[in-house]
């Protein structure tokens, strides 16, 4: 071969090397491989399926990898599925360096994310699919997405996806937007984005704005949940604006008239209304009258008579009930009601029912320290104070002459219709004895009765009809006395002298050693009981009785 032929042939071929991108044309077209020129010595075989989604014919020019220049069998080695790959890298390697965009099609779901094909195969990670955590990576399989690419490994040709960080740009343009554009009382449209206790936020096409509880609706709401769920769309009214702090206000129920303009006028004091139990408190109930409106039932106004404790032993929440309106504050947004002034108040006829002075019967339904309380009808009871148990008696306890359920009969001696409040008396049934004691007993009358205190000072004594009179230590006997113990005890009988009647002080004197005295004698003696100091050496039964050490009473042991 001379020399001039030789180098027309080696002229005919490209410089080509191994890795590097060249251009080919079709040659044949066979079913399992493709057959291409590179302009070198031999042809290239490549599989057919790298052309499966490609539409080609013989003399079409393509783009190949060149792996090898000659394999064993004297064959160019290329690939047109790895020029394309190669190529792809480049491309997305220098989107990755610009900060650029890209779109690419999820392909499949793997182990904390999705596998995304890009013109090369790239991983999203689970947290970077979207700004809401997705419930199903399976929804997102066949679709095509833009992506940043946030992290390429070109050793390992690792790259990593971010849709999220391509949604929350969008949503800062869309969101300056947003704050530039609306005004407060503007209607907008969103999606409730996620509830909380204290709210909703409120997805405004790129802006969050938040929705207060208290401003979701006029009526009583417990929780957000109640009214809104997430993804549910919703119109809002813009209460505020915050470009700086880009923080926007809404509200619904603002798209809605105020149910407490003008409520003086439509539920004027003694309406009667009709509503729901919404809620039960230690302290009443409250009653929702329309929408956006509720009215409390004090526990007090429930019933004129009934003793009720708590509003849920006669009330359950969501039963209907009728009530009256009492009292009505705008400012406060508050409406009293009743249910008890739906009948007519006992109270107010009460003195025609029980005049003062009538006598009653009833039963004992409560005792206390200070009185017994007596039922006159169902809801109405009466108080006997214990002081208005006897006349002639001094009653630490109403236990000492009452027991529960024990009826009685008793005299009305005082109404107060105001705090409807009854007094009785059970001692008023009889004639004060007092009253008479000069006639029934005088100085110098000879009484026979028993002891039934004792006290440091002196004994008392039981005479008849419940009465007492005392017997001073200096009266028991004409020999000094230290104790009166010493001569006398609890229950003895004993006959006495009469030596003093104070019908005000309500006291009887008794003399034992001046039971044998004569006329004179008894009148010195009488005259020298007087002198006694009454808030030291004699004091009233009453008082006296409090610092008795011993008592006796017939029946009681």
């Amino acid at each position: 071969m001379s020399a001039t032929l030789a180098e027309m042939i080696a002229g005919s071929f490209r410089p080509l090397h191994e890795g590097s991108i060249v251009k080919g044309r079709i040659l044949e077209i066979k079913p399992q491989i493709v057959l291409v020129d590179i302009g070198y010595k031999s042809e290239g075989a490549i599989p057919s399926n790298e052309f499966e989604d490609e539409d080609i014919h013989v003399g079409d020019e393509v783009e190949v990898l060149l792996e090898r220049l000659e394999n064993d069998e004297g064959m160019v080695v290329l690939s047109k599925e790895k020029a394309a790959h190669k190529q792809n890298w480049d491309k997305i390697y220098r989107v990755f360096l610009d900060g650029g965009l890209v779109k690419g099609k999820v392909k499949s779901v793997v182990k904390g994310g999705l596998m995304v094909n890009v013109g090369v195969e790239a991983f999203l990670p689970g947290s970077q699919i979207d700004i809401i955590p997705p419930k199903d990576l399976n929804e997102y399989v066949g679709k095509v997405y833009e992506f940043k690419i946030v992290k390429v490994n070109d050793e390992r040709k690792n790259i990593v996806l971010s849709r999220r960080e391509v949604i929350e740009a969008e949503r800062a343009e869309q969101r300056q937007r947003f704050l530039e554009s609306v005004r407060p009382g503007d209607r907008v449209e969103g999606q409730v984005k996620n509830i909380t206790d204290f709210g909703a936020f409120i997805d405004l096409n790129g802006m969050d704005g938040l929705l207060h509880i208290t401003d979701m609706t006029w009526g009583r709401l417990n929780h957000p949940s109640e009214l809104l769920s997430i993804g549910q769309k919703v119109e809002v009214q813009i209460l505020e604006v915050n470009r700086e702090k880009e923080r926007v206000s809404l509200g619904m129920k603002q798209l809605q008239a105020n149910p407490w303009d003008n409520i003086e006028g439509r539920y004027p004091v003694g309406t009667r209304v009709h509503g729901k139990v919404t809620k039960l408190v230690a302290y009443g109930a409250f009653v929702e009258i329309e929408e956006g409106v509720e009215g409390l039932i004090h526990v007090s106004e429930l019933s004129w008579t009934k003793r009720i404790a708590r509003p849920s032993d006669v009330l359950t929440v969501g039963q209907v009930v009728d009530a009256v309106v009492l009292g009505i504050s705008k400012e406060e947004r508050k409406i009293s009601l009743g249910v008890r002034q739906l009948d007519s108040n006992p109270w107010d006829d009460i003195d025609n029912r029980f005049p003062i002075g009538s006598r009653i019967k009833g039963k004992v339904r409560n005792l206390t320290a200070y009185g017994a309380f007596v039922e006159l009808e169902e809801g109405i009871d009466g108080m006997v104070h214990v002081s208005d148990l006897s006349w002639t008696r001094k009653i630490n306890h109403p236990s000492e002459m009452l027991k529960k359920g024990q009826e009685v009969e008793a005299t009305i001696l005082e109404i107060d219709k105001t705090n409807q409040r009854i007094s009785l008396g059970i001692k008023q049934i009889e004639d004060d004895p007092w009253s008479k004691i000069d006639e029934r007993f005088k100085v110098g009358d000879l009484v026979k009765g028993r002891v039934a205190k004792i006290a440091s000072f002196g004994a008392f004594v039981e005479l008849e009809d419940d009465i007492d009179g005392l017997v001073h230590i200096s009266q028991l006997s004409e020999d000094h006395v230290a104790k009166v113990k010493d001569v006398l005890n609890v229950g003895d009988e004993v006959e006495a002298r009469v030596i003093k009647v104070d019908k005000v002080e309500r006291r009887i004197g008794l003399s034992i050693k001046a039971v044998n005295y004569d006329e004179e004698s008894l009148k010195k003696e009488s005259q020298a009981f007087e002198s006694l100091r009454p808030s030291t050496d004699l004091v009233g039964l009453e008082q006296a009785f409090k610092f008795a050490t011993e008592e006796y009473r017939p029946g009681q042991g």
